[in-house]
C-alpha cells in the first residue's frame, strides 16, 4: 500500500502499482510494442482488417512518434497519416517532415513514408494507389477522419465503405502501459515546475498572454515536445451580472480565448494548462487569486471543492463506474452537480489532454452506469463550485485507477488557499 496526501485528505491507495514501479524514463521500445499489440488485440475483437488514422493524437498512440502540432494540426494539411494492418505489427507512417520532435518510432524498412496530402484530391488519389498495395481487397477498414476530398473520393479509396475507429482506438487506449504512464507522470513534473514559476508572476498589471509565453517558454526549456493547446488564466466573475458572456444554456462561460488583459488585484483566475511529453499529456487546472489572500467565503468554496474531490476519490477503483463518481461527488456538493452542464466531472487521459471515458456528460446516466473502470485507466477529475457573489473554485487532479484504489499522479499545492488542519 502506498499513503499519498492529496486534496488536504490522507488517503491509502491500495495499488498495483507503486511510485517504484514507474520508470525515471520511459522504454519507448517496450512501450510501442504493447501499445501495439492492444491495438492489434482491439482490431481482432471488432473483426476490423486495417485502420487509417489521420488525427493526431492517434497518430502519435499508433506509431509512438511526438509531434509538435495539436489542437492547431486539426487544420494543417501537412499532418502525419498511420496505416495499421492486423497482419504487420508494426505501423506504416507517413511523415511530413523529419523533425527532432519527431522521435523516430524504429520503423522497419518500407514502412517510414513520405507526406500525403489528404485535404485534397490529387493526394487522395496518390493514397489510394498506397492503399490498395497494402490493404487486400474485401478488407474491414476504420478510420477515425474523413477530409472532404477523402469524401468525395468515395470507393475510389475504399472499396468497402470505411466503419468508425473510434470504438477500436478507444478501446485499446484505455488502459495505459507503466511507459505510458511515466511519460504522463514526466508531463505532469514539468507542467508543475513551469506554473510553479508562472504563479510567481501573478501581481496585478501582468497580462494573461504574457503568462501564456512565460508558461510555454519554459516548459519547451525543461524538455515538453508540444502544447496541447491555448493556456487558460480565465478571470471568474463574481457574479451573473458582471460576466457579460454566458454559454446558450445560462451557464458559466469557459473556457474563454485568453488576451491582452492586465490582471487586477483580486481577480480569481482559474487556470487550465497542458502540454505532452513524447506524445502523452499532462492536464493541469488550479484556482489563483492575484495579489490577496482568499476571503471566508472563497476559502470555504475550496474546501467544499476538497470535499468532493475526496469523496469521488473514496469511491474510485477498478470496478467502480462513472455512475458511482457522479454520485459521490453530487453528495458531497449537496446534492448539486459540482460540474458545469456543458464540461464534465472527469476524464480519461493519454495522447490527448481530455479522452474517454467523460464523466457526467449528456451521454447520459445509463452511459455512465455502465462504463466500468478497469485497472490502469488514467482520470482527470474537475469538479468546480461557483456561487454568485465569488469567483469560485476549480482545480485538475490526475490518479491511475487501481486494483484497490487509486495512485495520484498529481501533487501541486493549492496556494493561496489553505488545506484544513487535521485533514
Amino acid at each position: 500500500m502506498t499513503t499519498s496526501t492529496h486534496s488536504g485528505v490522507t488517503q491509502i491507495a491500495r495499488t498495483g502499482y507503486t511510485w517504484l514501479d514507474i520508470p525515471q524514463e520511459p522504454d519507448f521500445a517496450r512501450m510501442r510494442s504493447e501499445v501495439g499489440a492492444r491495438l492489434h488485440a482491439a482490431m481482432a475483437d471488432q473483426g476490423v482488417d486495417a485502420v487509417v488514422l489521420l488525427g493526431n493524437s492517434n497518430v502519435m498512440y499508433a506509431t509512438g512518434i511526438s509531434w509538435p502540432l495539436a489542437d492547431a494540426g486539426l487544420s494543417h494539411v501537412e499532418r502525419p497519416v498511420a496505416v495499421i494492418l492486423a497482419d504487420d505489427e508494426h505501423p506504416h507512417l507517413f511523415l511530413p517532415f523529419h523533425e527532432d520532435a519527431a522521435v523516430e518510432p524504429g520503423l522497419p524498412d518500407g514502412h517510414l513514408h513520405g507526406p500525403v496530402y489528404l485535404e485534397f484530391d490529387e493526394g487522395v488519389a496518390e493514397f489510394a494507389n498506397i492503399l490498395a498495395t497494402l490493404v487486400p481487397p474485401g478488407a474491414s477498414v476504420a478510420t477515425d477522419e474523413l477530409t472532404g476530398a477523402m469524401r468525395r473520393a468515395g470507393t475510389a479509396l475504399f472499396p468497402t465503405p470505411p466503419v468508425d475507429a473510434g470504438p477500436t482506438v478507444g478501446a485499446a487506449k484505455l488502459v495505459k502501459t507503466i511507459d505510458q504512464i511515466a511519460c504522463i507522470r514526466r508531463a505532469c513534473q514539468i507542467t508543475e515546475l513551469a506554473v510553479a514559476e508562472i504563479q510567481k508572476s501573478l501581481v496585478p498589471g501582468a497580462r494573461q498572454i504574457d503568462l501564456s509565453a512565460e508558461f510555454v517558454r519554459r516548459t519547451f526549456e525543461l524538455g515538453a515536445t508540444t502544447n496541447m493547446f491555448d493556456s487558460i488564466w480565465q478571470v471568474m466573475p463574481t457574479s451573473k451580472a458582471a460576466q457579460g458572456t454566458w454559454t446558450t444554456t445560462g451557464d458559466l462561460a469557459l473556457p474563454l480565448l485568453t488576451t491582452e488583459r492586465e490582471l487586477a488585484q483580486g481577480d480569481v483566475l482559474w487556470t487550465d494548462v497542458s502540454i505532452a511529453y513524447r506524445g502523452y499529456c499532462s492536464d493541469h487546472g488550479r484556482t489563483w487569486i492575484v495579489g490577496q489572500e482568499p476571503t471566508p467565503v472563497q476559502q470555504q468554496q475550496f474546501e467544499k471543492w476538497s470535499r468532493v474531490v475526496d469523496e469521488v476519490l473514496s469511491v474510485t477503483k477498478a470496478g467502480a463506474t462513472c455512475g458511482d463518481l457522479g454520485r459521490a461527488a453530487i453528495a458531497a456538493a449537496g446534492g448539486e452537480k459540482p460540474w458545469l452542464p456543458h464540461f464534465y466531472l472527469g476524464h480519461g487521459i493519454g495522447t490527448s489532454a481530455a479522452e474517454m471515458p467523460m464523466i457526467g456528460t449528456d451521454l447520459g446516466q445509463e452511459w455512465d452506469d455502465n462504463f466500468v473502470f478497469p485497472a490502469g485507466m488514467l482520470l482527470v477529475f474537475e469538479p468546480v463550485v461557483w456561487e454568485d457573489g465569488t469567483g469560485g473554485y476549480r482545480g485538475e487532479e490526475i490518479v491511475v485507477v487501481t486494483d484497490g484504489g487509486w495512485m495520484p499522479l498529481t501533487a501541486y499545492p493549492y496556494d493561496p488557499y489553505e488545506v484544513p488542519n487535521g485533514n
